[in-house]
């Protein structure tokens, strides 16, 4: 993993049966990338340089991004039977020969507050997240639906434990500049954003306000639009990692569509979708890919169409040119995503 800085600074970044990956080619038309290279350094911290005359030269660049990630042991008992580094187990260390790893952390990581009255609510161990850091984890989304299951003080006590493990939170924040701030990773010459945003609300006072904590909206376009511009002044590549959908479908909506391809326009140059709990497809739009839906990851492995999953890998090269692909996936034993051959 190369070099990492933040806003607040962060250090960066089975085999199921062939079938599924030979219908997921079929279906998703995944075609060789550029050559890989050698994984880089590992990550260091160090405090902002000095505006340089002459920037570095910019590197191949390897992004990945998860759909939902749960380290909630009393839905996945298989996490305290085994170690929460089990959830990991199955990738052949993906993550750590990357460059920068985005997931979608669903569920509340603190001791902090009590459920709020809905169907599910999911706490992760805070114990979790020095294993996700270690597997290569370096950004992890909390605009979603879980992740204010506690309420807004285990919300902001989320950030702060993913902060001192050394995983920078996006999507939320104690109001809705800080829940909009992205994440800036600077990594062989180049610096990328990456925004979260939240499209499932539970209730309205989920969202961020002037001065109130929540999440970033990821339902109005003219708000996600403006957070992209913002991070494209400040950064080379602007990733966005959002929470929305319907649960099940395996198709994205058309207003999800328009909300990707607006941010697109706006400078995004990859999208990661998740909260269908279904893979969905991935297109390029304007050269860009767009994962509408990851589905599940680190889940309970509930049924076939639950337990395919795949993760999204998006490639830059030196001269700017983005690709995204789709590796495929299975969850073979609740909380453990296997690569398939």
């Amino acid at each position: 993993m190369g070099s990492v800085l933040a806003l607040a600074v962060v250090a960066s970044a089975a085999a199921a049966a062939w079938i599924y990956r030979a219908e997921l080619l079929d279906l998703f038309g995944l075609g060789p990338e550029p050559a890989a290279v050698g994984p880089s350094p590992g990550p260091t911290i160090s405090p902002e340089p000095d505006p340089s005359p002459t920037p570095p030269p910019k590197g191949r660049l390897v992004i990945h991004g998860t759909g939902d990630v749960n380290l909630d042991p009393s839905y996945i008992p298989n996490l305290r039977a085994n170690g929460y580094g089990y959830a990991w187990s199955g990738l052949g260390g993906l993550f750590r020969e990357d460059d920068l790893t985005v997931i979608n952390l669903e569920c509340a990581v603190s001791d902090l507050g009590s459920p709020i009255p809905k169907e599910f609510n999911f706490r992760c161990d805070p114990g979790a997240l020095p294993f996700a850091r270690r597997a290569g984890v370096d950004v992890a989304n909390l605009a979603n639906n879980h992740s204010g299951d506690f309420g807004s003080e285990a919300l902001l006590d989320s950030r702060r434990r993913l902060r001192e493990a050394g995983i920078a939170p996006v999507g939320v924040g104690r109001n809705e500049a800080q829940a909009a701030n992205p994440v800036i990773v600077e990594t062989k010459g180049w610096r990328v954003a990456v925004l979260g945003f939240g499209g499932v609300v539970p209730a309205p006072e989920w969202i961020a306000g002037e001065s109130s904590p929540g999440m970033a909206d990821g339902d109005t376009i003219e708000s996600m639009t403006r957070a992209v511009r913002t991070a494209k002044r400040r950064a080379d590549l602007v990733i966005v990692t959002i929470h929305w959908g319907a649960e099940l479908e395996t198709t994205p909506s058309p207003d999800d569509v328009e909300r990707a391809h607006a941010m697109i326009d706006a400078g995004a140059d990859a999208i990661f979708g998740h909260h269908a709990h279904r893979l969905q497809p991935l297109e390029h739009y304007k050269g860009k890919p767009i994962a509408y839906g990851l589905g599940n990851f680190v889940w309970p492995n509930f049924s076939v169409e639950g337990s395919t999953t795949a993760v999204a890998r998006v490639v830059v090269t030196p001269e700017g040119q983005v690709r995204g692909r789709l590796l495929p996936a299975f969850i073979e034993d609740a909380g453990r995503p296997v690569l398939v051959d």
